[in-house]
């Protein structure tokens, strides 16, 4: 095969040559020819110093919670301790298979069964599960959960409706759907659930309402025990969301609330890796009623000896093919190791006051709805900027140029041009200044300016819509677009 060294503004960085130089595909006995390739494998010859420095560009090129605050409302990008990497990829840990015989694997059972106890306590309800693969997967199996308690009671026939805040994550409506029931939305009251709303809505066809506390606004639901009365009078369950958790670490848990099932995010909360495309963590949580319908295995001590039981005939069964993502549980477990119970009081402590820091300084250059002292997020309306033609989208661009990472932008939908803020515990005061000042230059810039944004990137504003619709997710697409002469995206290569 040959190359040549292509413009980086290309399709693709290097141009194949035509197929009759590549090499031929290789003949392979046993394999049947419905298997074979018809063509060789597309693989670039390059040498590693070229290899070395795409791929450094690449990384360069990339925005991560090691290089600058990430301020994603609701998804508390806090930083992963180096220590918990470590310790997780220490062969021990890392090269565990999860067909290994039990007496092998006691050392990881132990780690799953002491942090399920954390959990536990965390929570404040009594059973837990780390066999969920993300925060929706638990979301999804909690819902289950209720299904089949329902199920066994005889009155799944008629519990088919799930109740949702219009301040609910948008996995939960989804979640609700794909364990089989109906949804309906409880409209919001000063950016909280709207009591008297609740009350008009559950029935006897109420299976669940799901809610997370403090919520998407920022608030804490004060009228939670309301709530839960409300739900469990009506004979229904009371699910939490456990996205928000950082707000309330030792200083309240669901449990406390009247919470009957619960998922949390260990990559949201526990400081594990976060984005990317997972692996994620989706603890599940449960109170006594619920608890029989935990997914099966379940990690269970007897004597000195660790050993995963299947024998729980009202489970769900098995949602996930291993238990739970190891590598996670690991750093989740490192990490409230490190801090303790008084630790973990202190993370949310020092997050709900970053928090309230960085409201009273970005309120003044856009306004805040709702009551001003809020939890480990805030709500912020980007209404007026529409006054000179912009919208949240471009300061959101905007805030690229500045080498921070945008808010979440358009979510919860109840603030016009909304702009959901959360710098976490990790994030020290000088850390939030400069966010605070990279933000004001970013509002009091030219209409002209923001609509451009960003422009210092390696990549400018692009067609989101057609993006999403004819996605080009490697380098032969972008060729096959470049051969059909069809306008081809952004570049994805390394800039000059």
């Amino acid at each position: 095969m040959t190359f040549r060294q292509a413009r980086w503004d290309e399709p693709n960085v290097w141009d194949l040559a035509p197929p009759s130089a590549r090499a031929p595909v290789p003949e392979v006995p046993g394999v049947p020819e419905r298997l074979r390739r018809k063509e060789p494998v597309l693989w670039p010859e390059l040498a590693e110093l070229e290899i070395v420095r795409h791929y450094t560009r690449l990384s360069q090129m990339n925005f991560g919670i090691d290089t600058a605050p990430y301020a994603l409302g609701s998804c508390t990008m806090k930083y992963n301790p180096k220590v918990s990497e470590l310790l997780a990829r220490r062969p021990g840990a890392a090269n565990l298979h999860p067909h290994q015989p039990e007496a092998t694997v006691q050392g990881a059972l132990e780690l799953i069964w002491r942090l399920e106890r954390i959990l536990a306590k965390v929570t404040g309800l009594p059973e837990v599960s780390l066999q969920a693969g993300a925060g929706a997967h638990g979301e999804w199996a909690a819902l289950l959960m209720v299904r089949a308690y329902f199920r066994d009671r005889g009155e799944l026939d008629r519990r088919t409706e799930v109740l949702l805040p219009d301040t609910a994550h948008g996995t939960n409506p989804a979640s609700a759907m794909m364990a089989g029931f109906s949804t309906q939305e409880i409209r919001s009251k000063d950016g909280c659930v709207d009591l008297e709303a609740l009350r008009k809505a559950v029935s006897d066809r109420t299976a669940c309402f799901m809610l997370t506390n403090p919520n998407t606004a920022g608030l804490f639901e004060s009228d939670i025990l309301e709530i839960a009365e409300t739900v469990h009078g009506a004979g229904g369950m009371l699910y939490y969301d456990g996205a928000n958790l950082n707000a309330i670490l030792g200083i309240t848990h669901p449990g406390r609330m009247g919470f009957d099932v619960a998922h949390l995010n260990l990559h949201k909360t526990f400081a594990t890796p976060h984005g990317g495309g997972g692996p994620g963590a989706g603890v599940l949580a449960a109170g006594e009623a619920l608890a029989p319908y935990l997914p099966v295995p379940r990690v269970v001590k007897n004597g000195r000896k660790f050993r995963f039981d299947y024998d729980r005939p009202q489970s769900i069964g098995k949602i996930k093919t291993a238990y739970g993502n190891f590598g996670l549980d690991l750093r989740a477990f490192a990490f409230a190791l490190t801090h303790g119970e008084e630790g973990l009081n202190h993370v949310s402590r020092r997050a709900v006051l970053n928090s309230n820091y960085l409201a009273s300084k970005m309120g003044k250059s856009l306004p805040r709805p709702f009551r001003p002292l809020v939890k480990h997020e805030f709500l912020l309306s980007g209404a007026p900027l529409k006054l000179r033609g912009v919208r949240t989208l471009d300061l959101a661009k905007r805030l690229l140029d500045e080498g921070v990472h945008a808010p979440t932008v358009y979510f919860p939908s109840l603030v016009e041009e909304s702009l959901m803020v959360e710098l976490p515990e990790t994030e020290s005061k000088r850390e939030l200044d400069n966010y605070v000042a990279a933000f004001e230059r970013a509002v009091s810039d030219t209409p002209e300016n923001l609509r451009a944004a960003p422009r210092s990137l390696s990549v400018g504003r692009i067609d989101e819509v057609r993006a999403a619709r004819e996605p080009r997710l490697s380098w032969k697409d972008l060729r096959s677009a470049a051969a059909a002469k069809v306008e081809a995206p952004a570049p994805v290569g390394p800039a000059p």
